[in-house]
Parts: structure tokens; sequence; C-alpha cells
């Protein structure tokens, strides 16, 4: 079998390490970046302890051709480079989409975004519990590819697996990507938790229970509740709810502790998408009157509605259900 050419669009830390990643099973890697480093760079920013290998090339425009291209930029970002892509790449490439969270001011997920941007095209999603450096090393991981088009998407996954990222497709697009839009906004409420001193029992309590509420409203917007038992659902919810290098975690820890989100985000350079994917998953809920009083609070505390201690009297109080 030829070995394919792939694009990856987009070179943070999860573009970079993705790259890494398709090196191992492509002929040729094209890395796009917004503003490319110098020629015989092979070491980038937002992985400084990652050599590049030889057949990942960096470029600054988009790519014409390739057999696969991923889009690994932030959500609020993809409408815009997504159009670039399109504009440049021929017709029947299939493009995988490689973000989470939901547009804030749409409320759209990222594939949603595609249908609008690149109609016609095959997608997929790409998502599950990882974390960029880790796989850039090559150590084991996992992750859900997923398609309306289940074929599409079994292909996609035979293309991209490789010895250290194992790949397993699905036919569920929507519920794939409202869990890895969600597992941010509730590693921020569990950061909360744990920095406000609440306690483990409270953090599993909140895991537990984000799977139901993500659960419904899967269902309720065309996804399956029984992804979100899964890779791209449980899976990445304990790795972003539990791993220190979660950064909508450790933002979650610091508002715990007390500090304001304006300056926790003044301090950063990387994008912690559940600040922003927080009031936009919230909007989609109550347009389809679901239920997410975990989601709900993460959003209003983030909207400086009430404190960390408001917030755990507000889902303490609520009245008691059945599970």
């Amino acid at each position: 079998m030829k070995s394919p050419s792939i694009a990856v669009i987009g070179a943070g830390a999860w573009g970079t390490a993705l790259a890494c990643c398709c090196a191992g099973v492509a002929a040729e890697v094209l890395l796009w970046m917004r503003t490319p480093v110098a020629e015989g760079v092979r070491i980038l920013p937002r992985l400084p302890d990652v050599t590049l290998p030889d057949n990942i090339h960096i470029t600054g425009a988009m790519p014409a051709n390739a057999d696969i291209a991923l889009i690994v930029v932030p959500t609020q970002t993809l409408r815009n480079v997504s159009t670039r892509l399109e504009a440049a790449l021929a017709t029947g490439i299939p493009v995988i989409v490689c973000c989470k969270g939901l547009e804030s001011k749409t409320s759209l997920l990222p594939l949603e975004i595609l249908a609008q941007t690149m109609p016609g095209r095959p997608t997929a999603v790409l998502s599950g519990p990882n974390f960029a450096i880790e796989v850039a090393h090559g150590l084991p991981a996992a992750a859900t590819l997923a398609a309306r088009d289940l074929e599409l998407a079994r292909t996609l996954a035979a293309k991209l697996n490789t010895t250290s990222l194992r790949l397993y497709a699905s036919g569920d697009p929507t519920g794939v990507q409202l869990a890895g839009a969600a597992k941010n906004v509730i590693a921020i409420g569990t950061g909360i938790a744990i920095g406000a001193g609440l306690g483990e029992n409270a953090r599993a309590a909140l895991i537990t229970r984000a799977v139901v509420e993500i659960g419904r409203l899967a269902e309720a917007i065309g996804g399956k509740a029984s992804t979100i038992a899964g890779l791209s659902g449980v899976g990445d919810l304990i790795l972003t709810c539990t791993g220190a290098s979660s950064r909508n975690y450790s933002l979650g820890l610091e508002l715990g502790a007390g500090r304001k989100l304006a300056n926790i985000l003044a301090e950063r350079s990387t994008v912690a998408e559940g600040v922003t994917t927080a009031p936009a998953i919230l909007a989609l809920a109550r347009n389809h009157n679901v239920d997410t009083p975990i989601i709900e609070t993460v959003a209003r505390l983030l909207a400086g509605e009430f404190s960390p201690a408001e917030a755990r009297n507000l889902l303490l109080d609520r009245p008691p259900t059945l599970e």
C-alpha cells in the first residue's frame, strides 16, 4: 500500500504532535504554520523538547494536494482557516477536524462549521484522551475517528493508525464532538472543586454526573448517549479532569484557589477552550430544553455571577432525584 501524503493545518502543540505521529505512516507531512519558522528549524515553540522527523515539511502556504488533511486550530479560528483551506485544497480530499469546542457566536460544532465553509467535502472528527506531548513522544494512546459515513471513518482510521496511536472508528460524529467540547467545561469545574478544597469525592461526583448530562444533550442534538461512555467521552473526562497538564483543569484549580479569571488568562499563552465553550454549550442545551446543571454552574461562575462556594451550594441544594 502506498504511503499517503498528509497535510496538518496548525502547528500548536496538538498539531505538532499529530504531525509527528503521521510522519510514521506518511511519505510526506506538510505542516502549515501561520508564521513559518526559518528553513532548517526542526523544533517548534509549542513542543520545545520534540525534534520533528525529517519527512515533515513546514509551510506557510495552504496545501493544494494531499491524500488527507487534518485541521488542528482552535475552534474559534476554524471558520477562517477552513475557508482558506477550501480555496486551496483539491476537490474530494477528506478533511479531519481535530479541535474541540463550539463556535462561541453560533454554538456550532466543528463539523457543522465545515459544512458551511467546505460544503460537499468528506469530513470526519478525531477526538480522544490525548496530551500532545505524550503523543509526540510516541507513548501509547487511543482516540476515536468519527464520520457520518462509517466506511469513511474506517478507511481514515486504518490509514492514520500507528503503533502508538490506536484509532477506533465511529459513526457518531455528533456525540464525539459534543463530548470533546463538554469535557473542557467539566475539567474547569473539577479543577475549581479541587482548588477550593472540596475533595476527591466531589471530583468523582462531578465527572460521573457530567456523563449523564452530556449524554442527555448528545441525544437531543442527534448523537448517541452510548458514545459518551467511550474514548471521546469518559476517556477524555478522566484525563482532562485529573491530569495536571490539562489547561482547563489547571485554570479551574486557580479559580478554586480564589484567583480572578481575567488575571489567569492574561498570564497564559495557551488556549483553555472551556472558557469560550461553556456559554456556547449552555446556549445549545437551553435551545434544546436539556437540563445541564453542572455545565450551567460552570458557565455562570466563569461569567462572574457567583463564587465557587455559591456554586457548590447551588448544585448540592438541588432536589434529590433518580440516578
